[in-house]
């Protein structure tokens, strides 16, 4: 069983404790005439719902820009810490199944929102919209996501000297072990293209909603619900490998040097996902930022998000 050992959250107390304010979002059940559908965001890999720089300063762009609108922001946990550790050590589809129900009971969400995903949190809220249709998802944004998975973690953040090290021995070791993929978070979705009979197999997670062995049909009928499905790469991206999985794109089968985009692999020729069907009907938008994983400004946020998906 991987155990975090108690010097590994020592640091990430004393991390969180210096870079956040401890700001928890609260929202009132019924927010007053709101002029815009609802959004939901889910953070990424060492973050948490709620830093001051980074998904609280979100929330605060979004009400600022779009009067009125409601705002969730998801935490897995009991606070902010607890959110951080389980971006790393919780089951992604136990993490799916306790927001599906939260959203189902939100009374804001009953008639659909847009979702916004930060780098991991992409492919998660791709997750609910293929299995949780109910409230539906609307515009889908992911942000740097990796829906193909990642082969290599050559820089996974702030704690890299502590936890990046710790899950790349983890996942060199065997990414594929039943005990990692139900523990590791980053092991659900790490694509090994030298072993994809492997990955198609046992990965617990990304091979499922991604269609790699079956057809699920039920997967396919709800992606194909949402009404546009907005697809954003970091062109200079140093923290996922490969940066074209932010566009579904990755290695070719048995190597990992030459790539193909999404449009050359077999779940787009053979429309395992649907996404070929959403591509022709214009569904699927491609938009790319010449900048490293997650950097962005303001001013792009609100001009090629807010106001082309959210007003």
């Amino acid at each position: 069983m991987i155990i975090m050992h108690s010097l590994e959250r020592i640091i990430i107390s004393l991390f969180l404790l210096i870079n956040s304010c401890q700001r928890t979002i609260t929202v009132s059940a019924l927010p007053p005439e709101p002029t815009s559908k609802p959004i939901v965001l889910w953070h990424g890999m060492g973050d948490s719902c709620c830093f001051s720089f980074s998904l609280g300063q979100i929330k605060i762009i979004l009400e600022d820009q779009i009067p009125g609108v409601y705002v969730k922001s998801i935490m897995i946990g009991q606070d902010e810490i607890q959110d951080v550790e389980n971006s790393y050590f919780m089951n992604v589809n136990k993490q799916i199944d306790q927001v599906c129900q939260e959203l189902s009971e939100d009374r804001n969400l009953q008639d659909g929102y847009n979702a916004i995903g930060f780098s991991q949190g992409s492919q998660f809220l791709r997750a609910i919209a293929q299995r949780c249709p109910n409230p539906p998802i609307l515009n889908l944004i992911s942000l740097g996501g990796q829906h193909q998975g990642v082969y290599g973690l050559p820089n996974c953040g702030s704690l890299e000297h502590v936890l990046c090290d710790y899950l790349r021995r983890m996942l060199n070791y065997g990414a594929y072990y039943k005990f990692v993929q139900e523990r590791l978070v980053q092991a659900e979705y790490w694509h090994d293209p030298l072993r994809e009979n492997e990955y198609k197999k046992y990965s617990i997670f990304l091979a499922d909603i991604n269609n790699e062995l079956t057809i699920n049909e039920t997967y396919k009928d709800n992606l194909k619900k949402l009404k546009t499905f907005v697809l954003v790469k970091f062109e200079n991206d140093t923290m996922v490998q490969p940066r074209e999985s932010e566009w579904f794109g990755f290695y070719k089968p048995g190597q990992a040097v030459e790539l193909e985009t999404l449009q050359e692999s077999k779940l787009y020729t053979e429309d395992r996902l649907g996404l070929r069907e959403m591509d022709k009907d214009g569904k699927i938008h491609f938009l790319s930022v010449n900048a490293n994983h997650l950097q962005f400004t303001d001013v792009w946020f609100i001009e090629n998000v807010i106001n082309q998906y959210l007003i």
